[in-house]
């Protein structure tokens, strides 16, 4: 194990690396692999070596990030915190003054300065603004710790906030709504062409690429050749494809477009295999070798089981759902119907991911964004709530307000749901503690109160309000 550490045969280590020497590992451990790329568990290579890379260690870990943002989410002020403490700085001293002018009307009236005395203390007690200084914080730190059981990590009070007025929900396609585990179905190569060149040079390219398009074609490479070849002057073209030099050859993969902008030939019977694939659901990319487009490529994704429920209940709560990907349109609208969206906006580069989210700002509408992506980022940075889902890339949780680490849709309204839980329990809460103090003072002023009973009040009203707050452990999505 590099990054200064070697560790054999220990369980329950959690690093995040890149694992080396796939060819010695036993056919079950590569299969284990395959399931879950950075997990490994019940490793049973005990005669063997793993040798793994650490990506991060310490601090730098995942895990470590998750901690602080759960961190800073329990110990951030929100709006309303800020509210409540405003309130607060001028409360303490209205009820100085109306202690002092109890006490003064007490002597005045019935010269009992005792009686005086214990009327201005029972104010004082009674009116401690203890439960609304309570309100707000005990409700966002129970809430951030519900919100980490359900996977759900909030970089912030703000966006804890920003949840009440979303209307609109933009969802990525590949990895959002779809699994993003791409299965490599076939390439279609021009006459005389060999597929499995082709297919080599296409994975030789794509192994420097992070697209999940590129993970499927990679795989499929590996299965004809054990060692790929290498790549020279790799060049990602994001939205469109990648390039680079293979054995002294151009080599470009990426979508029709591309080409055509050039005005490179395609053949019809490349063209007919893409449409063919795509009217089913599937992706095509091309291939050109040394200028010219010699193969199509066909991918195929799943769309998460929880995907169509999780869009039904987004639905259901009123919210308008759109999906913008940059997949051709037939491909797109497969799959937005199969999980019940409307709003479909098909072919759209990484930049006009961002221009839709600000459209759809300037019509007036708070928009949520969901994706996982590299392509995702500055559309999370642009929307009104921005939330990365699943194992998304550091750019897109970088991006991102809510970090959903669950691989499921119903994570997102579970954010929204539990957001919304939280802001009303502040209400609630808030309610409680100003109308306790306008109900309390003027009987404590009246000497219905004694001291000892006013502090048992304010007592209660504290508990009260942290009683409320624990409600959120309890937080389930409404189904």
């Amino acid at each position: 194990m590099k990054s200064s550490t070697s560790n054999s045969h220990s369980p329950n280590v959690t690093v995040p690396g890149d694992l080396s020497g796939y060819q010695q590992w036993t056919s079950s451990l590569a299969r284990l692999l395959e399931a879950a790329r950075q997990e490994l568990e019940n490793d049973q290579c005990a005669a063997r070596a793993l040798i793994v890379e650490a990506a991060a260690v310490g601090s730098d870990t995942a895990l470590a990030g998750m901690i602080r943002l759960v961190d800073a989410a329990q110990s951030g002020k929100a709006d309303l915190q800020r509210l409540a403490d405003r309130i607060s700085g001028v409360f303490v001293p209205v009820v100085f003054a109306l202690a002092i002018c109890t006490f003064v009307a007490w002597a005045v009236a019935s010269g009992d300065v005792d009686a005086a005395v214990s009327a201005a203390l029972a104010v004082l007690i009674i009116a401690c603004p203890c439960a609304l200084g309570l309100a707000t914080p005990t409700a966002l730190m129970v809430a951030s710790g519900r919100g980490a059981q359900l996977g759900i990590f909030i970089k912030g009070h703000q966006a804890l906030e920003a949840t009440r007025t979303v209307d609109t929900v933009v969802f990525d396609k590949t990895g959002t709504i779809t699994t993003g585990a791409l299965t490599f179905e076939s390439i279609v190569a021009l006459p005389d062409e060999n597929e499995d060149e082709l297919l080599l040079l296409a994975g030789a390219v794509e192994h420097a690429s992070e697209h999940a398009i590129a993970a499927a074609i990679v795989g499929a490479a590996r299965t004809r050749a054990d060692v790929l070849p290498v790549v020279d002057d790799f060049a990602a073209m994001p939205g469109m494809g990648a390039r680079g030099f293979v054995a002294g050859r151009s080599v470009e993969i990426g979508r029709r477009r591309l080409f055509e902008n050039r005005g490179w030939v395609i053949a019809d019977t490349l063209r007919h295999a893409q449409n063919n694939s795509e009217r089913i659901g599937a992706t095509a990319v091309y291939l050109a070798v040394d200028e010219t487009v010699r193969a199509v490529l066909i991918v195929s994704d799943t769309v998460k089981a929880s995907a169509a429920d999780a869009i039904a209940q987004l639905r259901a709560l009123g919210l308008r759902t759109l999906m913008v990907t940059g997949d051709n349109a037939f491909a797109a609208q497969v799959v937005a119907d199969a999980v019940g969206i409307d709003e479909v906006i098909a072919e759209v580069l990484p930049a006009g991911k961002v221009e839709i989210v600000v459209s759809l700002q300037e019509a007036g509408r708070t928009v949520a964004m969901v994706g996982d992506g590299i392509n995702d980022g500055p559309a999370l940075a642009t929307a009104d709530l921005g939330l990365a889902i699943g194992a998304g890339t550091d750019v897109a949780i970088g991006a991102a307000d809510i970090i959903v680490v669950r691989d499921d849709l119903g994570a997102v309204v579970d954010s929204l749901g539990l957001a919304k839980a939280t802001l009303a329990t502040i209400k609630g809460n808030m309610v409680w503690a100003f109308g306790y103090n306008i109900a309390a003072i003027p009987i404590a002023a009246a000497g219905l109160l004694n001291p000892l009973l006013a502090g048992a009040a304010m007592a209660f009203s504290s508990f009260f309000v942290v009683s409320n707050s624990l409600r959120l452990r309890r937080y389930r999505r409404a189904q």
